[in-house]
């Protein structure tokens, strides 16, 4: 892929125009339940993670417009009640192009502050994406009866507005795209992405769960899915240490990007596959050159 087409596609993904690639999982249906009313959707784009109750439906991130109006034509099977909420992890159209038809039926939308301004600097000219309406800069707790929802936000790392969603009671937490599960991630260093802290975040939070905690991730290598456990969390954080380690070494030894980015795979991680060239371990190691030699 040539460096324009890279660049628009970058632009185009924050816009929600292009679509991660649709990797298959197998599954009867779009819907899993997990425990303690919490479940996630997985159709196409960043999985949905939701929690219902006799008061009400939280749902983390919105997919496009209609995978999101079958997440919301099928959720209510699983419960629900006149409150109804959803959050968005961070900002790219794959998480949040459906925003507009949770908004049509009565869903308000919380995000990080930083999240609005990034969705309308990378919306198309003439478009207006559906945003957040509260907000907030470090964390916000919802109390529901029977489960706490805690959205806090680690700093820059995939993003700069990427969100962790923690359901409380059940013990799970939603990474969004903080974790890629085997997958080479999407490094948006124009959404003021920093490599260096995703791999503490993922330390962090790690730390803050415990061997029983289910994660939900925004994408995952059909082999290993969408949820996990605090060890993948550590996986991705070792890859990502290891791709900063590496372009370093190479920057030190002189050579050049286009070197390092002959480099299409890493022997320490033969788990983690690339679903197309634009999610790829060249692209990676470009975006760790830029954040080792640009800041």
């Amino acid at each position: 892929m040539k460096r324009k087409d890279f660049l628009r596609n970058v632009a185009m993904l924050s816009a929600g125009a292009v679509m991660l690639p649709k990797l298959s999982y197998a599954q009867d249906s779009p819907f899993t339940e997990l425990r303690g009313g919490v479940g996630m959707f997985s159709m196409q784009g960043g999985t949905i993670g939701w929690y219902t109750s006799p008061e009400g439906i939280v749902a983390i991130d919105s997919q496009y417009a209609d995978p999101a109006s079958k997440f919301i034509d099928g959720i209510g099977g699983f419960g629900g009640g006149p409150e109804k909420v959803l959050f968005n992890t961070h900002h790219h159209g794959d998480h949040t192009g459906g925003n507009a038809v949770f908004a049509e039926n009565s869903y308000r939308i919380i995000a990080h502050q930083n999240v609005p301004e990034l969705q309308r600097a990378g919306a198309r000219d003439g478009d207006s994406p559906t945003v957040a309406s509260i907000t907030y800069s470090d964390d916000l707790a919802m109390d529901l009866p029977g489960e706490t929802v805690h959205a806090k936000y680690y700093g820059r790392a995939h993003t700069r507005g990427d969100s962790v969603i923690w359901f409380e009671n059940a013990n799970v937490a939603h990474m969004g795209d903080l974790v890629f599960n085997r997958l080479y991630p999407f490094i948006d260093r124009n959404g003021g992405a920093l490599i260096e802290n995703w791999i503490t975040l993922l330390e962090t939070v790690a730390g803050e769960a415990d061997s029983d905690t289910i994660f939900i991730f925004g994408h995952g290598n059909p082999d290993f899915g969408v949820s996990g456990t605090r060890e993948d969390l550590l996986a991705k954080r070792d890859f990502l240490a290891h791709l900063l380690e590496f372009t370093q070494n190479g920057i030190d030894a002189g050579k050049t990007l286009e070197e390092l980015m002959e480099t299409t795979s890493f022997e320490e991680f033969p788990d983690v596959v690339a679903p197309s060239d634009f999610l790829s371990l060249p692209r990676n190691i470009e975006a760790a050159y830029g954040e080792l030699t640009e800041g």
